[in-house]
């Protein structure tokens, strides 16, 4: 096997992290405008009461661009159908699914893992960090590069097709003092939260501990930090449609802290992302948000049921299902469900997607919503 193209890469800024200075001057502003873009989109989370219900599916849709950053190629109908086959009762649902679907699923799932961990009192952590990538590459083609574990050999950040390399990460003799100080900087009380997010972000890369799924793992820590820093009340910002859509800089900025030292120069393009996702954000919440009032009328004056709000509830959290998981996940009466399904078809508020076959109920979508999430700008 031909050994890897070095001649252009950069490598690891050893010694260089936590940065000793940064430019506060050219900080200030950007500080203050992502500031404030975070805290209208807060402000619009703390008005939608049952915001992990309403935005699910963009979180599931935030899993489709930063898997897609990777390389793994899905579609957002694609995993929620996966998840209403599982969820239906179909236990080999996994088995016979896309693998790239599967593995887009998985960052769903490693994402609420962490979450649920840090809600029950753990701090964001290395074991937090390791547990989330298990869970990530815990399936198919992934399950096979050490899931959980740190790498054991140099890794490398290139084309694979010609083998040239751009970047070297930290070596793995020296990977866990790295990750030590990583975790000791995002602990410590300065710079400024929003600061250490951006640093902490670029330094996860740069130091690629895993064989796989680094990517991917470093964009969930995005959020988690803001979470657990309190500039978001729940997790649920979502950064990797602007890092796609500006993926050459990203990639380039992140390459230039460890060949130039330009971490200011880092940190304000990250806050600029920070600022211009939140706003779109606050777009497709603010829509979601209104189609949510919008259905809850439509809902009781189609059914008139005293079930109609729980109907609503369920639609917006799984918005493709098969009536048995209808039925399981919104306790309404089996009975009951079938003929809220066969009213709300003839509304055209739920589409058939796939028909009934034998004891296979029919698989239905919410394409109210799901049109309003495949619009999300940027994604």
């Amino acid at each position: 096997m031909n050994s890897p193209d070095l001649s252009k890469a950069v490598d690891y800024h050893y010694g260089a992290f936590p940065p000793e200075k940064l430019d506060y001057e050219q900080l200030v502003e950007p500080l203050l405008q992502s500031t404030t873009s975070l805290t209208r989109y807060d402000q619009m989370l703390g008005a939608m009461q049952n915001s992990e219900i309403l935005l699910a599916p963009l979180r599931r849709q935030e899993a489709v661009v930063s898997s897609r950053m990777e390389g793994t190629i899905s579609t957002l109908d694609e995993v929620l159908r996966i998840e209403a086959e599982e969820e239906s009762g179909d236990g080999e649902a996994l088995l016979k699914a896309r693998g790239e679907a599967v593995e887009t699923l998985l960052y769903s799932r490693a994402m609420h893992r962490i979450q649920d961990q840090m809600e029950e009192g753990r701090p964001l952590s290395e074991w937090l960090i390791r547990s989330a990538h298990q869970m990530l590459l815990s399936f198919g083609r992934g399950a096979s590069k050490n899931p959980g574990s740190y790498k054991d050999e140099q890794n490398y950040i290139g084309e694979k097709r010609n083998r040239s390399v751009s970047f070297v990460p930290i070596s793995p003799d020296q990977l866990h003092a790295g990750m030590e100080t990583l975790i000791r900087f995002s602990r410590a009380e300065k710079p400024t939260p929003l600061l250490k997010t951006a640093l902490a972000h670029v330094e996860f890369e740069a130091l690629h501990p895993f064989k796989d799924g680094n990517g991917r793992v470093g964009r969930m820590l995005v959020t988690l930090m803001l979470w657990d820093y309190d500039l978001i009340r729940e997790p649920h910002f979502y950064v990797s449609a602007y890092f796609e859509e500006m993926r050459e800089e990203y990639i380039d900025r992140m390459r230039r802290v460890s060949s130039h030292g330009e971490w200011t120069e880092w940190c304000l393009f990250f806050l600029e992302g920070l600022d211009k996702q939140a706003c779109r954000n606050i777009e497709t919440a603010q829509r979601v948000f209104d189609l949510y009032e919008e259905m809850k009328e439509r809902f009781r004056e189609t059914l008139n049921s005293p079930w109609a709000m729980n109907a609503v509830d369920f639609m917006f959290a799984n918005p493709v299902f098969r009536n048995n998981r209808f039925t399981h996940h919104s306790e309404i009466p089996s009975h009951v469900a079938m003929r809220i399904t066969r009213e709300l078809r003839k509304a055209d508020l739920i589409t058939e997607v796939v028909p009934s076959a034998g004891r296979r109920p029919a698989m239905y979508s919410f394409e109210p919503l799901l049109e309003i999430v495949r619009d999300e700008p940027g994604f």
